[in-house]
């Protein structure tokens, strides 16, 4: 097994929005040593609807991650998450009569291996020290267009149905469907980046694994919410992101795994 720590930090800006509808959290399972969740959800559903959402997808998260114990499924944990949260959510929208939904993406890091899951657009990105080596596939109309060929990745950005979701947390017509991910072998070096489309929108992947790569959390945090804002010109969404990277442990006579958790606001 390789020898790495962890480094972690989470980021939020309101954007030009009226309320910060995103959720971002990290997390260390109390009952399997070694592991940690980084979750972002991007709420929906006008006035305060959208947070109503997103904040049960990280309750949800972190009270089944709590649950969760050495030589579980994490697959099955992560898509207990996404039905525990669904049908609250469907619920909240009856008690409230708002209409809330939410994406969700995720990332659990274990000794063994990483494993992601995802509905909607909220994305994960994989790099490979500086380099891009993947990310998630959007369920949107758009991505759809995309795939077959009908128009490019930089034109569905700016397309007029680009905010159209074909598979969210909380519809009344449709279960979600859960996509996942996983990376074995892992070493320091790789990284994993979280985040709503309030961030992605406005950075090709190749920037994005400069300034994941080349510096702290904390440092690329601060970094890309300053370049989003700048080129969101003054009409930009709510930006929540988590960024996770591995790297090399100071030197120790045992092999072990540090968790360091900061946040930028």
């Amino acid at each position: 097994m390789s020898q790495y720590k962890i480094e972690a930090g989470t980021a939020q800006h309101i954007g030009d929005r009226k309320e910060q509808q995103d959720r971002v959290a990290l997390f260390a399972a109390p009952n399997a040593p070694g592991h940690m969740m980084a979750v972002v959800a991007d709420g929906m559903g006008g006035k305060s609807g959208g947070a109503i959402a997103a904040e049960q997808v990280v309750r949800s998260a972190k009270m089944l991650f709590d649950e969760f114990f050495p030589g579980n499924d994490i697959k099955a944990m992560l898509e207990s998450i996404v039905h525990e949260a669904h049908t609250v959510i469907k619920l909240s929208a009856v008690s409230s009569e708002k209409e809330p939904h939410s994406t969700f993406v995720a990332l659990v890091i274990s000794p063994e291996k990483a494993v992601w899951a995802y509905v909607g657009d909220s994305r994960l990105y994989r790099f490979s020290g500086p380099n891009f080596a993947e990310r998630t596939k959007d369920h949107s109309y758009v991505e759809r267009l995309v795939d077959e060929g009908s128009i490019t990745p930089e034109e569905a950005k700016n397309h007029k149905m680009s905010n159209v979701l074909v598979n969210v947390l909380g519809s009344k017509n449709a279960i979600p469907y859960v996509t996942f991910g996983e990376k074995d072998n892992l070493t320091a070096g790789d990284s994993f980046l979280l985040c709503s489309d309030g961030l992605w929108h406005y950075f090709a992947d190749i920037e994005l694994s400069v300034a994941v790569g080349a510096s702290t959390p904390r440092q690329a945090s601060e970094l890309m919410i300053r370049k989003a804002r700048e080129r969101a010109n003054s009409q930009g969404d709510n930006v929540s992101f988590a960024i996770v990277k591995l790297v090399s442990p100071p030197a120790e006579p045992k092999n072990y795994i540090a968790q360091k958790m900061t946040r930028v606001i």
